[in-house]
């Protein structure tokens, strides 16, 4: 329960809300530790769905359909769980029984994952996987708007940036960690052909998908609902199909800002998607002259690109408190400009990383991070890939919580996040195509293709503008 704070820990107030209490810099960490188990989540799919489809068999240009679990959940749960969160008074609070039910569906998908036996079987996994995650997520996003002062939204959002980054970190490198920290062999298979490494690490996420939900929960409990709020929630219509009357309607309403970040959410969404998808696939070919699926040097090149996502979510998760004052003084839509052009500049030198025989140096090796390190020229990718995800997880959520009213945060939340969904949507639909017929199937080209859409990502960040927090719209 939040309390007062030491004054060397607490969080500077400026225009607050009587009934929320400013917090102090420790609580709104606790707030947000559900984070680190829900991004662990996403980072282990982000670091081993491709190469699980592709131990089970999977063909390069069907990646991008047999991902459509997280955007097809997405499209379809966050709106939806998000509207009802509005509506919800219960015992529990408003948002925490969505956060309980996700993180239970989580940790059955992340324990069954690594067992899969067939293509049809991990893709099914990853549909629960997803639905849970999808379920958590805007409740979450809703949960810290709810919480905090809009003077504290910076620290909010940008702190759920850090955790993404320390957790996807975390997430990436957990195999690397067993293999060079616990001598787990990284040739040890199973039958299908998925290594223990990636057993182990899919049980670790298990676990903190539950656990650190239910300490943020138990330690920063919902503020209680006001009496008009109960009012107005008993009022309305609590059925699935009012949820969706009010996402309709809330979409007619949509505030400017929110409209303006279209753009930019469809060409950063499917760049970022493609990415996930042949990172690992085009490090393979540039840096281990292998396509075999199969080898040890394809499992080294997972590997390589797995600590390369560690090290871009480790600067992602630096980056993120960097830039709160960075944000407040220039603005989050000028912030989130500069970082997606610098991300995409960077990503254009990936495609060209050869076959590195550079000794890895000290900081990789006590990192876990050896086959990184002996390809120097990915420090650059992951430098603008950490600074881009660092402001693509706060920034536009700073944007948002001051263009919306604060009596439908859970329903624009989810609706935001159908910007989010809908391009990696487009993307399962339609990058397979693109990638067989005019990318030519090489992964190389899939990837500066990326960098491309990223840099038109922030091109249009141009034309959004922030809203001072106190213009933000009343109850």
């Amino acid at each position: 329960m939040a309390h007062a704070a030491p004054a060397d820990l607490a969080v500077a107030p400026a225009r607050t809300d009587a009934r929320k209490p400013h917090l102090s810099l420790l609580r709104i960490v606790e707030m947000n530790l559900g984070f680190l188990g829900l991004q662990f989540s996403f980072g282990l799919q982000q670091g081993n769905m491709v190469p699980i489809y592709s131990w089970l068999g999977a063909d390069e240009a069907s990646l991008p359909i047999l991902q459509l679990a997280g955007p097809m959940t997405g499209l379809l749960i966050q709106p939806l769980v998000g509207a009802m969160s509005d509506r919800t008074d219960s015992r529990f609070g408003r948002r925490t029984p969505y956060f309980l039910i996700g993180a239970i569906l989580c940790s059955l998908g992340l324990f069954l994952m690594p067992h899969s036996s067939s293509l049809l079987m991990a893709a099914s996994l990853l549909w629960l996987l997803d639905a849970g995650n999808n379920t958590t997520m805007e409740p979450y996003r809703a949960y810290v708007s709810d919480r905090l002062n809009a003077d504290q939204h910076e620290i909010g959002f940008l702190s759920q940036s850090a955790f993404t980054g320390l957790a996807q970190c975390m997430a990436f490198l957990s195999p690397s960690i067993l293999v060079y920290w616990f001598g787990v062999d990284r040739n040890a298979v199973d039958a299908h052909n998925i290594p223990t490494i990636t057993h182990i690490s899919f049980l670790i996420g298990a676990v903190l998908s539950i656990c650190t939900i239910l300490w943020s929960v138990l330690r920063v409990p919902e503020l209680p609902t006001t009496p008009d709020e109960r009012e107005r929630i008993a009022a309305t219509e609590k059925s699935a199909s009012a949820a969706l009357r009010e996402i309709v309607q809330a979409i007619v309403e949509m505030p400017r800002a929110m409209r303006q970040m279209a753009w930019m959410s469809l060409f950063q969404w499917y760049g970022f998607s493609i990415y996930w998808s042949y990172a690992a696939l085009s490090i393979g070919r540039s840096a281990f002259g292998t396509a075999d699926k199969t080898s040890a040097l394809f499992r080294d090149a997972v590997l390589t690109t797995q600590q390369l996502g560690a090290f871009y979510n480790l600067i992602g998760f630096v980056a993120a408190f960097a830039m709160v004052p960075l944000a407040r003084r220039f603005g989050a839509s000028r912030m989130h400009m500069v970082a997606l052009m610098a991300c995409s500049l960077c990503l254009l030198m990936l495609p060209g990383v050869g076959a590195g025989t550079a000794h890895a140096p000290a900081i990789f090796t006590t990192l876990a991070m050896p086959e990184l390190g002996s390809h120097l020229s990915l420090m650059i990718p992951a430098l603008g890939l950490g600074l881009g995800w660092a402001s693509i997880m706060g920034n536009p959520y700073v944007i948002l919580a001051r263009a919306i009213p604060p009596e439908r945060t859970g329903v624009y939340m989810g609706i935001f996040n159908m910007m989010i969904v809908v391009p990696m949507l487009i993307n399962g639909l339609t990058f397979g195509w693109i990638y067989r017929h005019v990318l030519n199937a090489d992964p190389r080209h899939a990837i500066s293709f990326a960098a491309l859409l990223l840099f038109c990502a922030g091109l249009t960040m141009i034309r959004v503008r922030d809203i001072p927090e106190e213009n933000r719209r009343a109850a």
